[in-house]
């Protein structure tokens, strides 16, 4: 089965010092975890079932300090989870088209988003 996450060790407590050192720089991490967020919403969009294209439309993207999200689906858009991990009762396979957008861009978003961490934590050192 996919990986559908990787994991920062250190990450939160990274996250909570610069939230006290320099708070403005967590709106850049923020806004880069956004990015690539964005970036597998766009390879899911080429991936998700499209019979009307209202699943396509659910696709969503947003960033924290912590983590990148993407999420299909919502209240008038319930199938969108069946669809990704399947439902045996319904005869409906799994399509992970989620998992597969991030497993298509897995070393592009892990390369910059080490960058971006190594990119913050060096302008905190250098204003330490």
């Amino acid at each position: 089965m996919n990986e559908p996450a990787v994991e920062i060790v250190g990450l939160n407590r990274f996250v909570r010092q610069l939230k006290q050192l320099e708070p403005e720089l967590l709106d850049e991490l923020k806004g880069a975890n956004k990015d690539l967020a964005s970036a597998v919403e766009s390879a899911a969009r080429g991936l998700v079932p499209n019979r009307s294209g209202v699943l396509s439309s659910s696709l969503r993207s947003s960033g924290t300090a912590r983590t990148g999200v993407v999420r299909a689906g919502k209240a008038r858009v319930p199938y969108a989870g069946p669809i990704h991990f399947g439902w045996a009762r319904r005869n409906i396979k799994p399509n992970p088209f989620l998992w597969n957008a991030l497993d298509s861009r897995r070393d592009e978003v892990e390369a910059r988003y080490l960058a971006e961490l190594e990119r913050v934590s060096s302008e905190v050192s250098d204003r330490g």
